[in-house]
């Protein structure tokens, strides 16, 4: 799978996020809040990038059981992956895995695979009344990412049909 490039989008609430990866190397990542805003710009927003990066795969999260996202992301990643299975890309959908205690934890393991994202760390764990770093979303992405490259391979083969 180390061979495939592979683009994964992930969105949080007010923010997407995604990382590209070329054989198994972090190549490009980034943040935005104005895509983020509605379906239309989202997907304008990831076809630019399809265009630009051409990737093999595109990976979103599966919404469909244990999904903790809201009703708004939801949407934009169900617009997501309709837009990816409307290109010559495998579109995958893969559950958020939830390997660590929390995402914190998930981000620094994440950063020490990946060191060109490790500025992107929160200086610290977030308490429950503050709202969630922005850059914790390209963490989000990554996870995604590896999930597919790093799982099993029919998850790819059931995308391939």
């Amino acid at each position: 799978m180390a061979v495939l490039s592979v683009l994964a989008i992930a969105v949080a609430s007010g923010k997407a996020g995604y990382v590209f990866l070329q054989r198994g190397q972090l190549q490009d990542w980034g943040i935005t809040v104005k895509a983020a805003g509605s379906s239309a710009e989202l997907v304008g927003f990831a076809q630019g990038l399809i265009n630009e990066l051409r990737p093999d795969v595109v990976v979103t999260e599966d919404c469909t059981k244990n999904c903790r996202k809201g009703k708004k992301s939801k949407r934009l990643i169900r617009s997501l992956a309709e837009l990816a299975s409307h290109n010559s890309v495998l579109d995958v959908s893969v559950p958020r895995p939830r390997l660590f205690q929390s995402k914190y934890e998930e981000a620094q393991r994440l950063a020490k695979d990946h060191p060109e994202i490790a500025g992107y760390l929160p200086a610290q764990k977030r308490r429950i009344f503050d709202f969630e770093p922005r850059s914790m979303v390209l963490f989000e992405a990554l996870a995604l990412a590896q999930e597919v490259m790093k799982g099993p391979p029919t998850r790819l083969a059931a995308s391939m049909g």
